[in-house]
């Protein structure tokens, strides 16, 4: 029987993605391959993190418990987990639709040729995140319109990257495009006037709605 490492589980709504506004069951994993300078989430990361060992069979026995259909998983960096693809099979199969985040680092290809395929989140690391160089662009050529491509901006050199990354790879025809700004790092305000500026049709500027609603640092939200 395969475990995951289970940093928390919780029900909450999602705060940003295709889905935001809606109910959804998280399950946050521990570990992460990248180290952001804005990370919100270090802690699940870090080599003593308390966590709980959970099978998949547990996992999905969670989530029907919660009567809640969107289930998150996100981390860390939740493809970095052994037999994730087992488990999204089995959260699918159950009737759960089912969202990963991902760092955009690590391979999709796996995860997109499943039976129940997950949508994807993927985030572009752009210059402020200081982990630019580990973007592996060929993911891009997996993700269909129900997928996402997230940029989260820290600076006007972050918008003026995303803007180039968007136009090089034809993203706005691929996928679902947002701009989410580092929290308390840039005004929304200055994403929507370069949005403007640029004329970045079907360019999406999204708030984490978690950090509106409660305490920015709160856990479990």
């Amino acid at each position: 029987m395969c475990c995951f490492k289970v940093a928390e589980k919780f029900v909450s709504i999602n705060g940003e993605g295709p889905r935001a506004g809606e109910l959804a069951v998280f399950l946050r994993f521990c570990g992460c391959n990248l180290n952001c300078g804005y990370c919100d989430t270090r802690w699940a990361n870090t080599a003593n993190v308390k966590y709980e060992l959970a099978s998949a069979e547990e996992l999905v026995a969670y989530v029907k418990s919660t009567g809640v259909k969107n289930v998150t998983l996100t981390g860390g960096e939740p493809l970095l987990q052994a037999e994730i693809a087992y488990l999204i099979e089995m959260l699918g199969a159950s009737g759960a639709e089912v969202e990963i985040e991902t760092n955009g680092s690590v391979p999709l290809k796996n995860i997109v040729s499943l039976l129940h395929r997950p949508a994807v989140t993927a985030d572009y690391k752009l210059p402020s995140s200081g982990m630019e160089k580990y973007m592996l662009t060929e993911n891009f050529s997996y993700l269909t319109l129900r997928d996402a491509v997230k940029f989260v901006v820290g600076d006007k050199y972050d918008l003026l990257r995303a803007e180039e990354i968007i136009n090089a790879y034809g993203l706005k025809e691929k996928c679902r495009v947002y701009f989410s700004p580092v929290f308390g790092k840039i005004k929304p305000e200055e994403i929507a006037e370069f949005m403007k500026e640029r004329k970045l049709n079907s360019v999406r500027l999204q708030l984490q709605l978690h950090k509106i609603i409660w305490e920015p640092d709160r856990r479990g939200v």
